[in-house]
């Protein structure tokens, strides 16, 4: 799960623009707002999603725990309703933290090889 962070400016996202952040489909996340009434974008003029940032992190946790933790859609319901989520979002900021730090090593890897 990749996150574009350079979109951090923007206010709000369309449903196009979050399948893509997390590289599934559209279908998908008209789903989990089905599934998960934690995800609740506002609807524009024709049903036109719009997701905000508080939309996206709770993506990110349904993504965090279906996708990567392999839990059932009951189970992350679950996990949700116990305000376990708190701790489910630090451990994703985590993960996210090292998995930067690890690009980082691996591009400071690439330029020392570069050197010799």
């Amino acid at each position: 799960m990749a996150l574009n962070k350079n979109k951090d400016l923007k206010l709000y996202y369309s449903i196009g623009e979050v399948a893509q952040m997390f590289n599934v489909t559209e279908t998908l996340l008209r789903f989990w707002e089905k599934e998960f009434p934690t995800i609740k974008p506002q609807k524009a003029g024709r049903g036109i999603r719009q997701y905000t940032k508080a939309d996206i992190e709770q993506v990110k946790l349904v993504y965090h725990l279906v996708k990567e933790r392999g839990m059932t859609l009951q189970g992350a319901r679950d996990m949700i309703k116990r305000d376990k989520s708190k701790t489910v979002n630090r451990s994703i900021e985590v993960i996210e933290k090292l998995k930067d730090i690890r690009s980082e090593l691996q591009a400071i890897g690439r330029d020392l090889n570069g050197l010799v």
